[in-house]
């Protein structure tokens, strides 16, 4: 083989990785998103729940004197 033929059967092999290698990460990268939409999701119902539980605690009456003071 020539050097030239080396060289692109080295370029097409480093290319071949590098595009398997972007495919993996973009793969990665999309697990991540919906994992940190499950947990965007997760914290706003959080949030709404301890909104909520906030607003009875402010309903709650008020401290009164026991019977016997």
């Amino acid at each position: 083989m020539s050097d030239e033929t080396n060289r692109i059967t080295r370029l097409e092999e480093m290319l071949a990785h590098q595009a398997k290698t972007i495919e993996e990460l973009s793969d990665q990268l999309t697990e991540q998103w919906k994992i940190v939409e499950q947990m965007r999701a997760k914290l706003d119902r959080l949030t709404e729940r301890f909104l909520s539980l906030e607003e009875q605690s402010l309903e709650a009456p008020g401290i009164t004197r026991p019977p016997h003071y």
